[in-house]
């Protein structure tokens, strides 16, 4: 099993990025974590790490050549420009997604290379609404689905497994990794609901899970341990990624349904299990959603104490 400190990756670009004054996937997401993890006395104790940029060939893995160029070519240097009716950029947003998308090689690298047991990337813009072609739901890279492939293609990983439990399906992660016989995902979302898809699995290897309006965490962890479990067990995965989405939260506006940060506390020490069985422990978690700060503070708080835990 890896030791060691658990890792935070971020870049101070991330708090750069900007999609407008009001919009909710803002820099003060990210001020609201480091606030809640130093009152929780977690901060110090984690391996501060600064996200390096990912590179045009780690990004071209799943993004075409074309997608990176178009959002190379409409890069503001003023103002915003929107690349889809809720995805903005500012001057730094670019710059922010090649470094986010960089934090999920660093942790890559760290995790395989033993140097860390594992690692959370506090980074924005999130990544799983973003497809290979395609900007959208807040996301330009797929800092996910990157991860994945530089861990099967830099360490000759066979089976990378991804869990998505933000409340909004990762359409962007699997319509990149739908047909990869090295990736599995499994996943929770509320359905019917932004992006209106997931229901029904684009591969063999999409184990999606939709949820009412409602869900509480005794429904979402009955599901994680009757479906989820068995099927990351099965899988015996080498490395384990997660989507960690907080909107899902009880106090999030932008969903409803009932989770509150023990449900991801639980959750996190479940996933922690299966590494610690079949992974050596290796455990890279990404920020994806969650807006009410309060609740995504405190979520994430929950979710980094459990992966710091011994």
């Amino acid at each position: 099993m890896s030791s060691g400190p658990s890792a935070y990756i971020t870049h101070p670009a991330c708090i750069m990025h900007s999609m407008g004054k009001g919009h909710p996937e803002c820099a003060e997401r990210l001020e609201a974590i480091k606030d809640r993890l130093m009152a929780a006395g977690i901060w110090d104790f984690l391996l501060h790490i600064e996200a390096p940029a990912a590179t045009r060939e780690q990004l071209a893995r799943v993004h075409s050549l074309d997608y990176l160029d178009r959002l190379a070519l409409i890069s503001p240097t003023h103002g915003f420009v929107h690349a889809d009716p809720d995805t903005a950029m500012n001057p730094f947003t670019l710059r922010a997604a090649y470094h986010a998308a960089g934090a999920g090689i660093a942790a890559v690298d760290a995790v395989m290379q033993g140097k860390v047991a594992n690692a959370f990337c506090g980074v924005r813009p999130p990544g799983h609404h973003a497809e290979k072609n395609n900007a959208m739901g807040f996301c330009f890279f797929n800092n996910v689905a990157v991860a994945a492939r530089h861990a099967t293609e830099q360490y000759g990983l066979k089976r990378v497994a991804i869990v998505d439990f933000d409340v909004h399906h990762g359409n962007g992660t699997e319509d990149i990794l739908c047909d990869d016989d090295k990736v599995i995902m499994v996943s929770f979302f509320q359905h019917p609901f932004f992006p209106y898809s997931g229901d029904v699995p684009r591969g063999s290897n999409m184990h999606n899970f939709s949820m009412p309006r409602g869900t509480t965490g005794v429904q979402f962890r009955d599901l994680v341990l009757e479906k989820w479990l068995p099927i990351l067990n099965e899988f015996a995965p080498q490395l384990i990624l997660i989507s960690a989405g907080f909107d899902a939260h009880l106090e999030d506006e932008m969903s409803t349904m009932g989770l509150v940060e023990a449900d991801y506390a639980w959750v996190t020490k479940q996933l922690m299990k299966v590494a610690a069985q079949h992974s050596q422990g290796r455990i890279v978690s990404f920020l994806e959603g969650g807006y009410d700060l309060s609740a995504l503070g405190r979520s994430v708080a929950a979710h980094i104490k459990e992966l710091s835990e011994d």
